[in-house]
């Protein structure tokens, strides 16, 4: 028995390392079709005063929305156009600011074709992907970009494998032509994913989240040890600022300073500030983003970053905790 279970299972494994040279070479057959074509394409979603409306029918249209959602998260507007919806009200979506990107591998899906004497009457350019070049939806086209591929993956040459790869992958290239373009930084694409850890941390600003004002836990190096106490207790923190005699920035006292003051001295009455804390904190702008903070943090394992204003006076504490709250770390 165990001898046929593994015969199936080679047979499987070789089955599925072939499905996987076969798509992997229908992506690379596409770097040899580079050329004007792709170009033309870039510029002309580059140069789009609208949005870019995808549309096809099937696994072309789940690959399409695919290719919308890209285009959208990397600072290209897009939006998908379902084709059959479309005869139907749905193509009022499309206006004369737009250009379409309609993805058909036979080139003759009649849903599709029935959008293009809409797409003519509103003089809106449209790039096809198709793997027919001498297709109806090619032959009407601005541009054609050529997804064909030598052979399905599908062992019957019929269910859309390596030809669905192929449009993925053209979609995903011009997406990145399109980004490297428009100068599209990380800090970008982030901001279009503020629910994430990441996303947050560059949605958010310190001055945000920083605490200030009156919650500002500050204290002079001639505070009273216990005093400092009293006053990390009351703002929660588990830190206090600690400033001169002119309120600049001196250091802070921690948490871990109280319990090492409190090892070290028998008789802590007489102790001062000065005498336990830590001289010195990390500073960073009220202006910079949440996620630079927690970096600033993580690098020196420590749990709050201080804020001054332009006179070296103490503006603001940003803590761990406040990233917390707000979902950055």
């Amino acid at each position: 028995m165990s001898n046929i279970l593994d015969t199936k299972n080679i047979n499987i494994l070789n089955l599925a390392k072939e499905v996987f040279v076969i798509e992997a070479q229908s992506i690379t057959n596409l770097i040899k079709r580079l050329g004007e074509p792709f170009e033309e394409a870039i510029n002309l979603l580059y140069s789009c005063k609208g949005r870019v409306i995808v549309t096809g029918m099937g696994k072309s249209g789940l690959i399409g929305k695919k290719i919308a959602a890209t285009f959208s998260s990397t600072g290209t507007p897009s939006y998908f156009l379902h084709p059959a919806e479309s005869t139907h009200g749905d193509s009022g979506v499309i206006t004369k600011e737009d250009i379409v990107l309609a993805i058909s591998n036979s080139g003759e899906t009649s849903e599709l074709l029935q959008l293009l004497p809409l797409i003519k009457r509103f003089g809106v350019k449209m790039i096809a992907m198709t793997g027919k070049l001498n297709s109806t939806l090619a032959q009407k086209s601005d541009v054609t970009l050529d997804i064909s591929v030598e052979r399905e993956a599908c062992p019957l040459n019929l269910a859309p494998t390596a030809s669905t790869t192929a449009t993925l992958a053209m979609g995903d290239a011009l997406a990145v032509c399109l980004l490297e373009k428009r100068g599209f930084s990380a800090e970008d694409f982030l901001l279009f994913h503020p629910s994430g850890k990441l996303g947050k941390g560059f949605f958010w600003k310190v001055e945000d989240l920083m605490t200030k004002e009156e919650n500002l836990p500050v204290v002079s190096m001639e505070t009273n040890f216990r005093e400092a106490i009293q006053e990390i207790t009351a703002k929660k923190l588990g830190v206090t600022i600690v400033v001169d005699e002119r309120g600049l920035l001196k250091g802070l006292l921690t948490d871990g300073d109280i319990r090492r003051a409190l090892q070290k001295y028998n008789e802590i009455s007489g102790l001062k500030v000065k005498d336990v804390m830590t001289m010195g904190a990390k500073i960073i702008e009220k202006d910079a983003f949440a996620a630079q903070a927690l970096q600033i943090m993580e690098k020196y394992s420590i749990t709050s970053l201080v804020i001054l204003k332009t006179d070296g006076t103490p503006e603001g504490i940003l803590h761990i905790h406040n990233l917390l709250k707000a979902g950055v770390a």
